[in-house]
């Protein structure tokens, strides 16, 4: 494979924290040709961290070795610690090396440490706006997925290099940034879950309501999120909300009334006094 396929002149990297999103991000680095070095967990030993290493043909080592021989270092730990890997690498860093941490929530500032033990090194992020699950399936979701970028234009060409779409942001903004990928992500999953519960409930197979599903957001990716709103709240229909939050039990009817409340925000300018009286207002549903 020619150089002009991989990030800038990157030829080997390391791993540092074998969860998914490192894994898919290394697994997608090896598949363009870039060569995984080391890989460093919790601990050299551990099985998650043997296993990674097999997986892309590279040393399981301690993180203190994690940046011998490598050009670019990911460090894909927990959020929390992510500042702590850094400072336990940056003395293996070789000179002229690219450090990139994953999370979408955390600024550079993590890698702050590692920029002033080592002047001779780049710090940045890159923050896969993807779900990323288990296995080769993370790796291939990357192509053509958006990324949220920090730090020197080598990023970007990381981010290039496997087909992602990279963007930036303000750090004032990124804590917001993450919150919304977690409502696009997370909170839909626990949304599907409480289908899932009522849809037992009223004997009604789960899989019937996944069209439903699939058509919003096609409505939405189509029309936007204020046009693709249907339901009773869209219809001004207080009566049918009430009868939903009557029905429900006191767990459900709390996320169910969080939700038509957000949804009631999207018929801004529209009467629907009794509907904004029925879920903003205090009435206890017995």
């Amino acid at each position: 494979m020619d150089d002009s396929s991989r990030p800038g002149t990157v030829e080997r990297f390391a791993l540092v924290g074998p969860g998914r999103a490192g894994t898919a991000l290394s697994l997608a680095l090896v598949t363009c040709g870039v060569t995984a070095v080391s890989v460093a967990g919790r601990a050299s030993d551990a099985a998650s961290t043997r296993r990674v290493a097999g997986l892309l043909g590279a040393r399981a080592v301690p993180v203190e070795g994690a940046g011998d021989d490598a050009e670019l270092v990911i460090v894909a730990t927990p959020d929390d610690e992510i500042a702590a890997a850094a400072r336990r690498l940056a003395p293996s860093l070789a000179p002229g090396a690219l450090v990139l941490h994953l999370s979408g929530a955390r600024s550079l500032h993590e890698l702050e440490d590692v920029a002033r033990l080592r002047p001779d090194v780049q710090v940045g992020s890159l923050h896969p706006l993807q779900s990323l699950p288990e296995g080769p399936i993370g790796s291939t979701r990357l192509r053509g997925s958006w990324c949220a970028v920090d730090g020197p234009p080598a990023v970007e060409r990381v981010a290039l290099t496997l087909g992602m779409r990279p963007f930036r942001i303000d750090e004032s903004a990124r804590v917001g940034y993450h919150a919304a990928a977690c409502h696009a992500s997370n909170h839909v999953v626990a949304l599907m879950g409480a289908v899932e519960r009522l849809a037992a409930g009223a004997g009604v197979p789960f899989e019937a309501f996944l069209p439903l599903v699939r058509a919003t957001l096609d409505n939405v990716s189509e029309l936007g999120p204020t046009d693709a709103l249907t339901g009773p709240v869209a219809r001004g229909d207080a009566t049918t909300v009430a009868a939903h939050l009557r029905s429900l039990p006191a767990p459900e009817r709390d996320a169910y009334r969080a939700l038509a409340e957000a949804a009631l925000r999207l018929t801004d300018g529209e009467d629907r006094a009794e509907l904004r009286e029925l879920l903003l207002g205090s009435e206890v549903f017995a």
